[in-house]
């Protein structure tokens, strides 16, 4: 047994391997044995500028900075989903949008505005989502395709899309409006640097969470299975088990977003749940770079400034403009703007003890 698990195991850093080495083949840079790491070099200077952030911003800047480290918790979700496990969901909203509603119909209907319940039933009601659509996909008696997962999720989130805007219930066209604040005990949280570092400290904590996530065995495993599906089922693997797992968690991480969005937002709306958003959020992650975790956070932070700033400078025409900058980035970084500082066999990450050097002795 042990004998198998072991096979198994360098069998998947055998995948993993294989791969990166073909990407700097392909002219891709790769890490250097020596080198000195680079991600928790980009992470902590990532954390320091969030912190700082409201130090320097005008409050309308800091209202918008905090809807940007939303939607970069948002970009997190999707990228544990495609980048990790291979999986090209173009559903995403749908957890981000249906926790966002349930938590706007606690807080119109009864009243609850408690963020140590709201956040949980938010969180809840996307991990749920998620398991509902990916057990429906992706837990066939056959392997489900690229193909078939991409426009299955796409089918979701426009049929959800449809269904808000003709509930009357849920407000149809005009969504929920004026939610009231999240609240602590007495203390509600409003716009401002309060709620920005609430949020910030979430996504923290959420980020971590992911990181150790990813390094373990488990993530081991989906690093094979980004890599090389195929020779990790033969190793006796269950991959489609191990994507509709990475699947709910991360609907799970879109369901918390969302309920911070309503929240901060004060409204709900169709297009929450809609295709808009769900490629929005493939785009933060094409941007920034994906299987790395902070590439999806640095490109939902790129993106939405640079579109804040193109749409108060260049009003006519910045959609032109920030679509061009994506598709050069698209074309000429494949593997997004994270690939200018990490190397591919980082972004792999390492697992295990590390061998020992053999030290050449003289007798």
């Amino acid at each position: 047994m042990l004998k198998s698990m072991g096979a198994a195991k360098q069998a998947i850093h055998a995948a993993v391997a294989d791969e990166a080495d073909v990407s700097v083949a392909e002219g891709v840079p790769a890490e250097r044995p020596t080198a000195r790491k680079v991600l928790p070099i980009v992470e902590g200077v990532v954390l320091v500028a969030a912190l700082l952030a409201p130090l320097v911003l005008q409050d309308y800047l800091t209202v918008f900075a905090t809807r940007v480290i939303i939607l970069a918790l948002f970009a997190l979700s999707f990228d544990l989903v495609w980048g990790y496990a291979g999986i090209m969901s173009f559903g995403q909203a749908l957890f981000f949008g249906s926790a966002g509603y349930g938590v706007a119909l606690l807080a119109r209907d009864l009243n609850v505005t408690n963020i140590l319940l709201v956040l949980p039933a938010g969180t809840l009601i996307g991990l749920t989502f998620a398991l509902l659509l990916g057990g429906f996909l992706l837990l066939g008696r056959h392997p489900s395709s690229v193909i078939f997962v991409s426009l299955g999720t796409l089918t979701g989130s426009y049929a959800a899309d449809r269904l808000a805007r003709g509930w009357y219930y849920l407000g149809g066209q005009n969504g929920i409006p004026s939610i009231a604040p999240m609240s602590l005990g007495s203390y509600d949280f409003t716009e401002g640097p309060a709620f920005y570092y609430l949020v910030l400290g979430i996504l923290v904590v959420v980020y971590l969470l992911c990181r150790f996530l990813v390094r373990s065995q488990f993530g081991l495993a989906l690093a094979g299975l980004r890599e090389n599906e195929q020779r990790i089922a033969f190793f006796g693997y269950k991959a489609q088990h191990l994507k509709a797992i990475i699947f709910t968690i991360g609907g799970a991480v879109a369901g918390l977003a969302g309920s911070l969005y309503a929240f901060h937002e004060g409204f709900v709306w169709p297009n929450m749940v809609g295709v808009v958003v769900s490629t929005q959020v493939v785009l933060y992650v094409l941007f920034g770079g994906s299987g790395t975790l902070i590439g999806a956070v640095i490109g939902a932070i790129i993106v939405e400034g640079v579109s804040f700033w193109l749409s108060d400078n260049y009003r006519d025409i910045w959609p032109i403009i920030l679509g061009l900058l994506l598709l050069l980035v698209i074309l000429f970084r494949p593997l997004g703007l994270i690939s200018f500082v990490l190397g591919e066999r980082e972004r792999v990450g390492s697992f295990g003890a590390k061998p020992k050097e053999k030290r050449n002795a003289a007798p």
